[in-house]
């Protein structure tokens, strides 16, 4: 039986304190199609629903004329001869607005969905697909990063980027904030100006942790508990192989699934 890979425990200041065996769960085949199923039915179970309001278009007093009078057979304003309500004219309803009960979600079989976690997390583990999505980081550094449970308590955000930055992973975070773009088009009127690119994903093993303060301020970081996990956070936008930090704790909750 071939050997599993082995990574480096890294400390907070940035020495390597230990190695230890990645779980069977990074040695899932690469399945693309899965995973991309799986992220089109996360976004789409995400929806919003939406529609035009019931009375829109329509709050006119009219009635048609009918033939015989050389004119178009729309609804005219009863106060006047102005055409209303019927799509074509100004001020009328919509032919097919959209619905608020219309359903976008979609189903994904459970092992499936398991399937798309697993892949996403094995390509987590390989350098070239993590350096192929954008990442910058260290030569030296083994993916995914795990670091010593110690990580889990930091309440502050100078020291998570003291400790990226001790390890090698400063360029990311550096790289998602000088990506921080304005939206092109109508989003910049909708409360999401800017775009930043996606940056290191930082897994913990609880939900109490105190590096969840710690690190929201940091551009492009995400934090997740380990049994919350998602092909959303791992591959955010179907792409695999996001730059994970695993609090030392939360890998070895993975070896147990």
């Amino acid at each position: 039986m071939a050997e599993r890979s082995q990574v480096n425990v890294y400390s907070l200041k940035g020495d390597v304190v230990k190695t230890v065996e990645l779980p069977k769960v990074f040695e899932t085949s690469y399945r693309p199609d899965v995973i991309h199923r799986a992220i089109v039915a996360e976004e789409a179970n995400c929806r919003q629903p939406y529609g035009s309001k019931p009375g829109a278009g329509i709050r006119h007093a009219v009635s048609t004329w009918g033939k015989g009078r050389g004119v178009a057979r729309v609804q005219r304003l009863t106060s006047g001869s102005k055409a209303a309500e019927s799509p074509n004219n100004i001020g009328g309803r919509r032919a097919f607005p959209p619905k608020v009960e219309k359903d976008y979600s979609k189903k994904v079989n459970q092992k499936e969905r398991q399937l798309a976690r697993f892949s996403a997390l094995a390509v987590a583990g390989n350098v070239e697909m993590v350096r192929a999505r954008g990442h910058r980081f260290a030569d030296k550094v083994t993916v995914p990063v795990v670091v010593e449970d110690a990580l889990e308590a930091l309440k502050t955000t100078s020291g998570v980027l003291d400790v990226l930055t001790n390890i090698g992973l400063d360029a990311d975070v550096d790289r998602a904030k000088d990506g921080k773009k304005v939206r092109p088009g109508k989003g910049k009127m909708r409360g999401r100006r800017f775009k930043s690119p996606r940056g290191i994903l930082i897994i913990v093993s609880s939900k109490d942790a105190d590096v969840f303060a710690g690190a929201k301020n940091l551009a492009g970081v995400e934090i997740a508990v380990v049994d919350k996990l998602s092909c959303g956070k791992l591959a955010p936008g179907g792409l695999p192989g996001r730059l994970i930090v695993f609090s030392e704790s939360a890998l070895a909750m993975i070896g147990a699934w």
